[in-house]
C-alpha cells in the first residue's frame, strides 16, 4: 500500500503564518527591521486567513480568484524573506 501523506493546505498555511510571526519578532528594532517586519507579517499571515475565506467562495471562479490573491501574498512573502536573508 502506498504511504499517503495528509495534505491539509489550511494547516500548512497556519504553520507558515506562525513561522512568519517568529521570524518577524526576531528582526532588529530598527527603521528597516520594523518596516520589513510589518510588510512580512501582513503578507505572511494573510494567506491562512484568505484560505478560510476561499472555503466560502460563492462560485468556482470566486474560489479561484481568492486563491490567486493568496498566491500573490505568498510571493510577496518570499521576496521579503529573500531581503531578510
Amino acid at each position: 500500500m502506498i504511504n499517503k501523506q495528509k495534505f491539509d493546505l489550511e494547516d500548512r498555511l497556519i504553520a507558515f503564518a506562525v513561522l512568519i510571526i517568529k521570524i518577524t519578532e526576531s528582526l532588529n528594532n530598527t527603521k528597516a527591521g520594523n518596516h520589513i517586519a510589518g510588510q512580512l507579517v501582513r503578507s505572511g499571515t494573510s494567506p491562512a486567513l484568505q484560505y478560510g475565506e476561499a472555503q466560502s467562495a460563492e462560485s468556482r471562479n470566486d474560489f479561484i480568484h481568492k486563491l490567486k490573491i493568496l498566491l500573490k501574498e505568498l510571493r510577496e512573502s518570499l521576496v521579503a524573506l529573500k531581503i531578510i536573508k
